[in-house]
């Protein structure tokens, strides 16, 4: 099994090669052809065992230059408007698009749909629809999985499919940094990532536009970067799928650089800001960024005196750093994964554990219709679930499109006392259900 240059394949690589030998290459749905999109159609095009299998997209010329961009003749991209063109599309060996998620998730041909959509609503609706036609979900919007991922969860053991988060993005990557750590019996202190672009919470796309267009981002999704949704939504999502909390509402956030990380992501006791150990939390700070980091603490004076004579710090906390993340490069992996192990690279708990709220950036008055997540109107903010929901904290996912019912200065949390969530989306309709169904936690 010789890779290029005569190396030899290894890993989840040999595992793919085998595979691919038996049942053919690994072949996704992508529902989406954004920035993420279009990332994947192109990393897909250069990872030996998987293929992209049709791509559902609202604008069919974003998923013809996306697929233009990854080496894809212009003859081979076609049209497909059923599931049965898609799958004859597939098997002549090329790339249909369609504009009808069904179309896609019914496909026999496809084994795994990857969410990139980037709306919570959308990606929930496409998600449920590929569960029931018994396809794998890789769910890259992680607003949706904070929001009612539950739900999703459960739905896809009933159908015995998979679902799971995106490997790349921070969550999955400091998981398996939690993994690593309580496989060596540490204690688990802290996790989390660290921020990589400046933390200003009442950014709005207008003042990043110029910067947007340099990377090459959408301004809106440069702005939830900027103005911290994106850390506080990750930040709940990983706190959801392993139990570690915020330890403050809205986290600490230092600026603890990489050599101090783990003498300030601690316990009070051992010197730090902590009031507990195992909570989620992120760091300002230089050195880490765009890496995850876990905090942990030997349980033997041996072994800590082992860690610090291996550099890896003083103690008797230390900071095991991941210093990258590859966002979209990775995803596919995800979907190699549940495809070939029936596993999730990163799957939600059975009962709730953080909430991300959603906190406005100007002043609110009744009558008005929120925007979309990184524009002007709010932000998230990481809170404990139990804190969420006793004070009727409006989570972030159903942010959009809802109706402002009473005057919110700056500042102020949204909540269900103050703002009425659109019921007409399926998101709001199932996390009523979720919200109903979770009551018994609070008497626990």
């Amino acid at each position: 099994m010789l890779g290029a240059n005569g190396i030899v394949r290894s890993g989840i690589a040999a595992e793919l090669e085998q595979w691919t030998a038996k049942h053919g290459p690994v072949t996704i749905g992508l529902a989406g052809a954004g920035q993420m999109g279009t990332d994947l159609i192109v990393q897909a095009a250069l990872m030996p065992g998987v293929r992209i299998g049709a791509v559902v997209e609202m604008n069919p010329q974003a998923a013809i230059d996306a697929a233009l961009m990854a080496g894809h003749s212009r003859e081979d991209i076609v049209s497909a408007s059923t599931a049965e063109q898609i799958d004859r599309a597939i098997e002549a060996g090329r790339l249909p698009i369609t504009d009808d998620y069904r179309a896609m998730c019914a496909a026999g041909h496809i084994d795994v749909v990857i969410d990139a959509t980037g709306s919570p609503n959308i990606g929930t609706i496409v998600s449920l629809e590929a569960i029931r036609n018994g396809k794998h979900v890789v769910l890259l919007s992680v607003e949706a999985d904070i929001t009612i991922g539950r739900f999703l969860k459960e739905e896809a053991r009933k159908a015995g499919v998979v679902l799971t988060g995106a490997a790349g993005d921070e969550p999955a990557a400091t998981i398996e940094l939690i993994g690593f750590a309580q496989s060596l019996g540490f204690d688990i202190v802290c996790a989390g990532k660290a921020k990589n672009n400046a933390f200003k919470p009442d950014a709005v796309p207008d003042e990043f536009a110029a910067e947007a267009k340099a990377r090459n981002m959408n301004p809106r999704m440069l702005v939830e970067f900027v103005d911290g949704s994106k850390t506080m939504v990750e930040m709940t999502a990983l706190a959801n799928a392993t139990g570690l909390v915020p330890d403050v509402p809205g986290m600490h956030g230092p600026h603890a650089d990489r050599d101090v990380l783990a003498q300030v992501l601690c316990t009070k006791e051992d010197g730090g800001i902590l009031n507990r150990a195992g909570v989620v939390d992120f760091t300002l700070g230089k050195g880490v960024a765009p890496g995850v980091f876990c905090i942990v603490k030997p349980r033997h004076p041996r072994v800590i005196e082992r860690m610090a004579d291996l550099k890896v710090g003083p103690g008797p906390c230390f900071a095991l750093i991941r210093p990258f993340h590859l966002t979209s490069l990775e995803v596919p992996l995800s979907a190699v994964r549940a495809v070939l192990h029936k596993r999730p690279d990163m799957e939600v708990l059975d009962h709730p554990v953080a909430e991300c709220a959603a906190v406005a950036k100007r002043d609110l008055k009744p009558g008005d219709t929120l925007g979309k997540i990184g524009e002007y109107d709010y932000r998230g903010y990481a809170m404990g679930w139990r804190d969420a929901r006793n004070s009727f904290a409006l989570p972030l996912g159903l942010a959009e499109r809802s109706r402002v019912l009473k005057p919110i200065k700056a500042g102020e949390r949204l909540t269900y006392d103050n703002c009425a969530p659109d019921e007409q989306l399926l998101v709001t309709q199932l996390r009523r259900r979720l919200d109903q169904a979770d009551t018994q936690y609070l008497a626990a």
